[in-house]
């Protein structure tokens, strides 16, 4: 059984349609306040993403490559191949977050006899900051996706009404 696309998450410019999860995991530097019983937690200092999917179809290998190359390219080829990856690493868009300056840190690919049309891929990616600006840009960003309002339009919605055969139109005449 092929599943059904979800919303396409984006991982720099390859979209992946067949994403069955993601996970963001954040981490938090805790400091003790100075000569105080007291700690406070400071800025993130790491923040990683962790996402399973299946590659299918005709384009499956094509994307695999995309993917192979995103995560060889060190940020000099990233700046010569996209002049606006110079600024920022790998943008991840999804529903759950919009994450800059992201560097794709592991994936793998499996195929196994049962599915041979398909790929499965598990890919982790850790945030890299690369410049204050893009820190702010990604930050309100995510913030406007948590606030509901939407990054990209969402198609139409289809009619309510069913679709039912009916009978042809004859030609005038």
């Amino acid at each position: 059984m092929t599943p059904a696309p979800n919303p396409p998450v984006l991982i720099g410019i390859v979209p992946l349609l067949y994403v069955q999860s993601i996970t963001i995991s954040e981490g938090y530097e805790v400091r003790r306040i100075a000569d105080s019983p007291f700690s406070q937690a400071l800025a993130p200092t790491r923040k990683t993403i962790a996402l399973e999917a299946v590659l299918l179809g005709a384009d499956r290998l094509r994307i695999k490559k995309e993917l192979e190359a995103l995560a060889l390219v060190s940020r000099v080829l990233a700046a010569a191949a996209a002049p606006k990856l110079r600024l920022s690493g790998i943008p991840v868009v999804c529903g759950l977050t919009v994450s800059l300056d992201m560097q794709i840190t592991e994936l793998r690919f499996t195929q196994s006899t049962q599915r041979r049309a398909a790929l499965d891929l598990s890919m982790s990616l850790q945030h890299v900051p690369r410049s204050s600006t893009t820190l702010l840009i990604g930050e309100a960003a995510d913030i406007a996706l948590a606030a509901g309002v939407p990054l990209v339009s969402a198609p139409a919605a289809g009619s309510p009404l069913p679709r039912v055969p009916s009978v042809p139109l004859r030609p005038a005449g």
